[in-house]
């Protein structure tokens, strides 16, 4: 009999949290999916999502001789990852260190923070979809001035830094506090 230990699952894309919720249930298996929750641009606006740290992909831990079976027939599972028919194990430091990263939350709010020259879009009002770049940032970061080119011309003006939205993967943001 082998003893639990952390292994990769891949999953059909966007199931990864329904993948977690069943394998949870199954005895002697537990499942980690950490997620982050952004904002991004859509023709309605800012809008929030909720996705997956790692598309497709989640944690689960198991005895590989009992659980197996169970957690690769798992409805949206489309295999645990193994190297040559070996079923890879991911040692417990590293999901520990994972959920310090995560705070210990299984969906971690990411918010990119803004600077001068960023580029960005406004996602409010009449000029709503233009992108400019940030000449400055004004009452710390509440609000901030944008060089925008418009008619021709370039033009400054404020703007509350809630209606900006920077062009930046939340991924590559989550280290970044």
């Amino acid at each position: 009999m082998s003893e639990l230990a952390w292994y990769c699952v891949h999953t059909k894309p966007k199931c990864e949290h329904i993948v977690a919720a069943m394998l949870s249930q199954l005895e002697g298996v537990e499942a980690y999916c950490p997620r982050i929750r952004f904002q991004r641009s859509t023709p309605r606006g800012k809008v929030w999502f909720t996705e997956a740290l790692f598309p497709s992909y989640l944690f689960a831990r198991f005895d590989l001789d009992t659980n197996i079976r169970a957690v690769k027939h798992a409805q949206n599972v489309i295999r645990v990852i193994e190297f040559g028919g070996t079923y890879i194990s991911i040692p417990e430091k590293h999901i520990t260190e994972l959920r310090r990263e995560m705070g210990g939350l299984e969906v971690r709010e990411v918010k990119v923070t803004l600077k001068v020259g960023d580029e960005v879009e406004l996602t409010e009002g009449p000029m709503r979809g233009f992108k400019g770049i940030i000449d400055r940032l004004v009452n710390g970061e509440d609000r901030a001035q944008i060089l925008l080119e418009f008619l021709g011309r370039e033009i400054r003006f404020e703007i509350d830094s809630d209606k900006l939205l920077r062009d930046q993967p939340p991924r590559t943001a989550m280290g970044k506090r």
